[in-house]
């Protein structure tokens, strides 16, 4: 008999997305056209921002959010070290310094004390990451960045849909990035977006986006192919549709593992801030010892769970130590989170008994 999978995350496909991109192929709409523009349209309308930019992923998304605000060779910006590799990748691209801050032990976000504290005069912004869909504490880091005249780019790849005091990821920021691949609550294979309310970091986008040409053949600057077809962006207008009910349905989720794992004194459930509202693309739990976790996470794989430690530290991976000589103990914040967390399998279908059986499975590792 095979062994029952319970995926960590599993994109909502239905026979409208399948119609969908079957409908833009039939049309032969396949590079960046009017699908795009459509799916760039309603993208703003849903955020209420005056520009919506469609990339090819969300790493792209934020590399252009980074060289239009201006960032260059010997600049610094501030970034998270508990994120993906792309947030600071996105930095070295440009030639500049990722300085790596310690975060929020609860929520996991950048701590605004730290930025503070990290900022010099090489310091040109600030990617603030809002871990796996909560926004966050965005109003000191602004007032931060009005008093020392730095940029802000949201780095909201996992909170699409989330808000923070009324206002949505990706809109607080100077500009805003999003991801679309397969884990996200919404989806378009890949793909990304940009978001901002300023006319002249928009234009420099589209220009980049597009080998750097301002009309065919005729390129001004140097630039990039980082453009959206019209397949994903298909994709992308039908799940834009449905993502306030995959919010929900993640938040129903959320709520059961937290009845699930009430018991459990050793587990910390996701922390959820006042005014805060999260969209659970990771449903995160903290054990109170790196061995419990390790070995539930062991178990959990044995019996079919597919888990995740999101993230590991990026100040200590190997190439960053190389360039910049970061040692265990820099960030102790987020070199405990990371030892200590475990995402678990979260998505709007996900059935009660699959929950259970996770939590169940999360007792038996903890007795192993």
């Amino acid at each position: 008999m095979l062994k029952k999978v319970i995926p960590i995350a599993d994109p909502y496909i239905t026979e409208e997305d399948v119609e969908a991109v079957a409908m833009a192929i039939k049309n032969k709409r396949l590079s960046q056209g009017e699908y795009v523009e459509n799916f760039e349209r309603e993208f703003a309308n849903y955020l209420q921002r005056k520009y919506a930019l469609a990339t090819m992923n969300g790493t792209t998304a934020l590399h252009l959010a980074v060289l239009a605000i201006g960032v260059k060779l010997g600049d610094e910006v501030i970034v998270p070290s508990f994120t993906y590799v792309a947030t600071a990748n996105c930095v070295l691209y440009v030639g500049a310094k990722p300085v790596f801050v310690d975060i929020d032990p609860k929520t996991y976000n950048m701590d605004p004390k730290q930025v503070e504290e990290a900022i010099t005069p090489k310091v040109k912004a600030i990617i603030s990451v809002h871990y796996g869909g909560q926004i966050a504490d965005m109003d000191p880091i602004l007032e931060i960045a009005e008093r020392h005249d730095l940029h802000v780019i949201e780095d909201a790849s996992e909170a699409l849909g989330a808000t923070y005091k009324g206002r949505g990821a990706g809109t607080i920021g100077e500009v805003g990035c999003f991801s679309f691949s397969p884990n996200k609550n919404m989806t378009t294979g890949e793909g990304g977006m940009l978001v901002t309310d300023d006319g002249e970091i928009a234009g420099k986008v589209r220009l980049l986006r597009r080998h750097g040409q301002d009309s065919r053949y005729h390129h001004v600057t140097l630039g990039f192919n980082y453009r959206m077809t019209d397949m994903q962006a298909a994709l992308g207008i039908v799940q834009l549709k449905r993502l306030d009910w995959v919010i929900q349905k993640k938040r129903e989720a959320a709520e059961y593992y937290g009845e699930l794992l009430s018991d459990i004194n050793i587990i910390e459930p996701p922390y959820v801030k006042p005014g805060v509202n999260h969209t659970y693309m990771f449903y995160t739990i903290k054990f109170s010892e790196k061995d419990i976790r390790d070995r539930v996470m062991q178990h959990l794989e044995n019996v079919g769970v597919e888990t995740a430690i999101a993230f590991p530290p990026v100040h200590l991976q190997p190439f960053l130590r190389s360039l910049y000589g970061y040692e265990e103990g820099y960030l102790p914040v987020t070199e405990d989170s990371a030892d200590r967390v475990l995402s678990l399998p979260i998505y709007p279908h996900i059935q009660r008994e699959d929950q259970e059986f996770v939590v169940k499975s999360i007792i038996g590792g903890m007795r192993n």
